[in-house]
This record gives C-alpha cells, structure tokens and sequence, in this order.
C-alpha cells in the first residue's frame, strides 16, 4: 500500500472482528504503551479542553489527546474525543465518541483513522486490569464498581476475564436501572460471579478489595474511612476520591505526573493548596510495570491508582488493531487525493 495516498477506516465493527471486544488485545497494547512511557519513547503534549458556555457539566467537552510513540514500531496520532452528559436522555445516544487518526511517523501521512469509542473504553478498562497485577492482593475475590453505566461494563468485563479468582462484584449506581443492565450483561457469560447490587457508595466501597470508581461525579464523596485495609482503589473517573484518601493512603500512583496535576482535579487542588508533590507521589504505572519501583508490599496497604489517561493509551491501542487490519486486510480502503 502506498501510504501517501491511501488510509484505511476502520468501523467498531471491524475493531471487533480485530479482537476489539475482548480485553486481551488490549492489555497486551497498554502494557507496551507503559513500558515506552517508562522509557520516556514519546511525545505526549498537554491535552488541550475545548468546552463552550451552554456545555455547563463536567463531562461536556471536546478533548485533543496527540501522542509520538518511539521503539520498533514509531507512530503517531490523535485521539478526538466529545461527550455531552445529555446524549443519552436528549439524543439516546452514547455518551461519548472518538476517532483517532494515525499518522506514517517517516512521512507523518495520515495512514488510518478509527472509530474510537471502544478503544477508549477498553484501553481504560486495560489500565485497571494491569494495574491490579501489581496492585491488588494476590488473593483478592471481591470487586466493588461505582458508577455502572458504559465504562463500568468495561472494567467489569476485563477484570473478570483477567482475574477468574474474582467470586463477588458489588454495584452501585445513583440510577438502580443502570446496575440491572449491568448484571444482565455478564451474569450468564460469568456464572459463578456473584453480583450484588448495593445500596449506597458508602456500602458498596467498604466491602470493596478492588474498587474502581466509573461515574461522571464532579465531586469528591468516598472519604479515606470507608476503604478497608488492603483495598486497591483504580480512580478511573478521577473526581470520586475524598483529598484525604490521597494524604493517608500508603501509595499514590499515576500514569503520567504532568498529565494528572492539571485541570483542578483534586492532585491539582492539593499541590496548590501544598499538601501533596510529586516527591510524594510513589510512582508512575509504567515505573512499576519495568521493576524500577515497587508495586504492592503487603496485604494490608491501601493504595490508590489515580490515572488521567494518557494519548499514549489510545494510540498504542490503534496502532495493535492497524496492524492487525494490514495483516488481515480488514477496514475501507480510502483514497487521499
């Protein structure tokens, strides 16, 4: 294929026929993507927020997330995703949608563009999958979700494709509908899971090992006493967590320092109120993964992984399922000129 005048567009469809809609493909692509970010191989700028006046909550806004991955395999792209909180009342419509472009890192030609709403979730969904590896108890069988809407199944589904140990799967939800639709989902395909539906945040994270929080909260509320010893906390929505959980937690981890200190969340309301640094921070996810630092030491740590998510996650994800489509000859071939 002559890559300065052609790209192929690849549907969800085709990502799924790619081994989109099993989290396998996924966590093998995050891995990698960690280990070149613990490498510094990337270029990953600042994402910019593109939000407008009548977009009043916190989930309405279009966002850039650009990345250069190095290693064996350079590329380049960008992921282009919005979301508006009405879409599934107003439009009955998903939440959010993304495409990414990638581009020729020798010619920087577009070679492909992807529909990314799958791949964004999933690629999260990775990030709690291969973080529990390292920051989980090895023995842990009960899961908490808070938040159970599109993102939730994700995480519910690569953690029990992952971790087959996992016996119970607590729920919550501020919409009881939503848990329901959650359950009827994996109940048949996982049998011996047991899921329950809690009746609060508070109930649902105390009996939590792993807790992953899924929700469009713009607003702290799981305070640092309601996690129980040993708790591995995935902070996936990033506003759930109670400043307190930060300073009293054995370790804070992040994907990427310079990526989670902005947009006042709440790392960055602590940093500028002076309560928190990065010389507290216990590491990046990528460090852990290449062994220059310590995961888990012991079975009664309380850790917190608070991930921004990062373009590398996104692009590294793209450029598995691209080549995946090449070798199978998979997507709509599309002319440039």
């Amino acid at each position: 294929m002559n890559i300065t005048t052609e790209l192929r567009y690849l549907s969800q469809s085709d990502i799924r026929l790619l081994g989109g809609d099993h989290s396998h493909a996924f966590m093998s692509a995050i891995e990698e993507g960690l280990r070149l970010h613990a490498k510094r191989q990337f270029v990953q700028p600042l994402k910019p927020y593109l939000r407008w006046p009548d977009a009043p909550h916190i989930a309405d806004r279009i966002i850039a997330m650009p990345c250069y991955l190095g290693g064996d395999n350079p590329i380049a792209g960008i992921k282009w995703i919005g979301s508006r909180q009405h879409n599934p009342t107003k439009h009955q419509l998903p939440r959010a949608s993304a495409v990414i472009i990638l581009n020729d890192a020798e010619t920087n030609y577009p070679v492909a563009i992807l529909e990314a709403s799958l791949i964004s979730a999933m690629r999260t969904a990775a990030i709690t999958g291969i973080a529990t590896k390292y920051l989980a108890k090895e023995n842990f069988k009960e899961v908490s979700i808070i938040g159970c809407g599109p993102i939730a199944q994700m995480q519910v589904q690569t953690l029990l494709e992952q971790y087959p140990q996992i016996m119970i799967v607590n729920l919550y939800d501020l919409n009881p509908a939503a848990a329901d639709m959650l359950i009827s989902q994996f109940a048949t395909r996982f049998p011996n899971v047991h899921f329950t539906i809690q009746a609060s945040a508070e109930a649902a994270v105390k009996c939590a090992e792993v807790l992953v929080t899924c929700t469009v909260s713009d607003a702290p509320y799981i305070p640092f006493s309601w996690l129980q010893p040993g708790c591995f906390v995935s902070n996936i929505s990033i506003m759930d967590i109670e400043k307190d959980v930060f300073l009293k937690a054995d370790k804070v981890i992040v994907d990427d320092w310079d990526q989670s200190n902005r947009e006042k969340k709440v790392i960055n309301q602590l940093v500028e109120e002076g309560l928190f640094s990065r010389e507290q921070l216990h590491a990046e996810l990528g460090d852990i993964l290449t062994g220059e630092v310590g995961g888990r030491d012991n079975d009664d740590e309380i850790i917190l992984l608070n991930p921004m998510g990062m373009a590398i996650d996104d692009i590294v994800c793209a450029r598995w399922f691209y080549q995946a489509a090449l070798a199978k000859d998979i997507g709509t071939r599309l002319p440039l000129f």
